[in-house]
């Protein structure tokens, strides 16, 4: 665990509706707040000698809020970044795959999943789509579709394509930490309330464990944890899809690859999900789970 006077700042960003769904779980020592000047705010009012760990609230879309985050804490004057680590993200696209099966399995098997989450950027929207496909891919429900709260499709969207399809009865299953609305009803079809993914337990158990961890390698290794919430985000986006032409030019024989920062190189043949932020062992997309309370509740 981390020492007891350290502060927690939880920053968030779309998937918590910028901290809006996380305020009322947020305990004593915890401050939500959003990246950026709010963060930069918080940081420069903690008080003097009091630790600070940064959390940046995704559950593997939003990689940009983590690097975010990094750079809000090296922008600080050296005297203030001392004892200030920026934790591992709450959860990688692995462990939303691990989380969703295990919320899943709560849901009658002839039932359609719809897995709903805030709209984001294209590259973090088609992330949902593969997080989407693998649960299906290694769960018992036969029908699962994807929508956007504020994008295309949207839930109203998404519950008249499960109808179109045949399903009578479809789960709301939220990917973020907001609920789902409920959408208008349909005639014959019933919406089921799947949600929240993860119980305010299980929330706040993995959210300790980030911070335990990230107190543990500032004060064993000196390893604050910027360098390498800065890669998070590298290689996501428009950036990193270039066609011949565009952004750089190879000549003949060049290496065509990039480093990104994780020991190994890929090549541009790669997708954006290959771009996940991981760290420390996640749930496979292969392992069932064994019982909804207990994988719900793992961090």
């Amino acid at each position: 665990m981390a020492r007891p006077h350290t502060h927690v700042l939880a920053v968030c960003g779309h998937e918590s509706a910028h901290g809006a769904a996380l305020r009322r779980l947020a305990g004593p020592g915890t401050g939500v707040v959003t990246g950026g000047r709010e963060l930069a705010r918080a940081l420069a009012a903690r008080p003097a000698g009091q630790d600070v760990v940064v959390v940046p609230m995704t559950l593997g879309r939003d990689l940009e809020l983590v690097a975010d985050a990094a750079r809000t804490v090296r922008g600080l004057p050296p005297e203030s970044r001392r004892g200030v680590a920026v934790a591992r993200p709450f959860g990688t696209a692995e462990h939303l795959i691990g989380w969703l099966r295990a919320a899943a399995t709560t849901v009658p098997a002839d039932a359609a999943l719809l897995v709903t989450a805030p709209a984001g950027d294209p590259y973090e929207d088609a992330e949902l789509y593969r997080v989407a496909r693998l649960v299906r891919c290694y769960g018992r429900h036969r029908l699962v579709e994807t929508a956007f709260v504020g994008g295309d499709p949207d839930p109203v969207e998404g519950v008249r394509r499960c109808a179109l399809l045949g399903a009578r009865r479809i789960a709301l299953l939220p990917a973020s930490f907001t609920p789902v609305p409920r959408p208008p009803a349909i005639d014959g079809v019933r919406a089921l309330d799947a949600g929240p993914l993860l119980s305010p337990a299980a929330l706040v158990a993995v959210l300790a464990a980030r911070v335990a961890d990230a107190g543990r390698l500032l004060r064993e290794g000196g390893d604050d944890g910027v360098d390498r919430a800065l890669g998070a985000a590298h290689g996501h986006g428009l950036g990193h899809t270039h066609g011949p032409g565009e952004g750089h030019t190879h000549g003949p024989g060049a290496d065509h690859h990039h480093h990104h920062g994780s020991g190994e190189d890929r090549s541009h043949g790669h997708s954006p999900q290959a771009h996940t932020y991981v760290h420390s062992p996640t749930p496979s997309p292969h392992a069932r789970p064994v019982a909804s309370a207990g994988a719900r509740s793992h961090p």
